[in-house]
């Protein structure tokens, strides 16, 4: 750390320009002695970044950042608090801290929480910044922290584990056992020292395998943010060996949609088929990422359009973890009937259809906005339709 970057005249220069551009500050000229200016370019990129990621951090004074890789890799506060709900008890050790925020959140609802962070200049940033925002039952490690775990050689209610999805070259990777720490390999030790273990991976991992990689699985949390997908947790307790829940979630602004499912009941969940009713659904990012397909139609009550077409349909409006339309018009894919509409502006979705969104708005001929929504799919007899539809809310 840059102790002079703390300093009330560079916290100004840093908080006047967040929305400069770099390169003109850069050839103007940074007018502080004694700190490299890449150094206060750094502070300015990482801060800027936190605005709506990090709001805590980004309000809060005093405060100091790592440079914009740790931001991106960091969690938001949005999903830090959600995952702060899901434990309980007295102590929790993060084995690989990063910048803290799950930390932060995590020692709001434990009596102590350890934060390990083998990189001693990230380490330091952290503990600094704790004591800026007023944390005090965090201890920090600048160790390793599965050394940290041997060494301390004590029982703790949970262990909570991001391993870096970064190789020797930087390069990104996802899969358990190209990550660092190897999951595969550490966790029994893990399971020895916590009763319960959150492993948080990329949302690209496949389900199915990784169950196969991982022992004692009790629920796995799919985690969208405004229908964007962010990361699986992976719930372990040591000693289940019942059925593993599936737990989708999707985080708005106003409201949070919440689905599960038994993870093995999904292949024999009832499903059943209709033609476009009056209601059209389109599941949320994290409902599709769980495959949870046929258990939809089964929880739901509610019909699909195509086995393939994952699109959903009913008389009367339910409440839905996904958007929800009014279908106004139901035709077939023909370009003289929709030409008959005169819709030249609209919002485009393919669910089970041979044409991209691109290739529709060109042989259409339809701009991209507005109120309308259209639909290019397959229905139950395998005919290719449009659905013109508007929202419900």
């Amino acid at each position: 750390m840059i102790t002079d970057i703390l300093n009330i005249e560079t916290q100004d220069f840093i908080n006047s320009n967040l929305d400069s551009d770099i390169t003109s500050l850069l050839l103007k000229g940074i007018p502080f002695k004694g700190v490299d200016p890449k150094c206060i370019i750094e502070q300015i990129e990482a801060k800027k970044r936190s605005k709506r990621k990090l709001p805590t951090w980004f309000n809060s004074e005093n405060i100091y950042y790592p440079n914009k890789l740790n931001i991106e890799q960091t969690s938001s506060e949005i999903t830090a608090k959600y995952k702060a709900d899901l434990v309980s008890g007295k102590s929790l050790i993060d084995l690989t801290g990063g910048f803290g925020v799950d930390v932060y959140y995590f020692s709001k609802q434990l009596d102590l929480a350890i934060h390990c962070e083998i990189n001693t200049k990230l380490s330091k940033i952290v503990k600094h910044n704790y004591a800026s925002l007023g944390v005090l039952n965090v201890d920090c490690y600048s160790k390793n922290g599965i050394e940290v775990l041997k060494r301390l050689d004590k029982p703790f209610d949970w262990i909570y584990i991001d391993p870096s999805r970064r190789d020797n070259s930087k390069q990104k990777v996802f899969l358990l056992s190209d990550c660092a720490p190897n999951i595969k390999t550490f966790q029994n030790l893990f399971l020895k020292y916590a009763c319960n273990v959150m492993i948080k991976t990329s949302p690209l991992l496949d389900l199915t395998a990784t169950l196969s990689d991982l022992k004692h699985v009790k629920e796995v949390h799919i985690i969208a943010v405004n229908n964007e997908m962010k990361e699986l947790l992976w719930i372990l307790e040591r000693n289940y060996d019942r059925q593993v829940v599936i737990k989708t979630v999707n985080l708005q602004k106003d409201i949070i949609q919440k689905f599960e499912f038994i993870f093995k009941e999904e292949p024999i969940a009832k499903v059943e088929y209709s033609e476009p009713l009056t209601y059209l659904y389109e599941p949320n990012s994290a409902i599709l990422k769980a495959g949870a397909f046929n258990s939809i139609s089964d929880i739901f009550n509610i019909p699909k359009l195509h086995k393939h077409s994952h699109l959903y349909t009913s008389e009367d409006l339910i409440d839905f973890s996904g958007r929800s339309f009014k279908i106004e018009k139901h035709l077939l894919f023909n370009k003289k009937l929709f030409s008959k509409k005169r819709i030249t502006k609209g919002n485009i979705t393919t669910r089970n259809f041979p044409l991209s969104v691109n290739d529709i708005r060109k042989k259409f001929n339809i701009n991209d906005g507005g109120n309308i929504y259209l639909f290019f799919t397959t229905d139950l007899n395998n005919k290719k339709i449009i659905l013109i539809c508007s929202k419900t809310s």
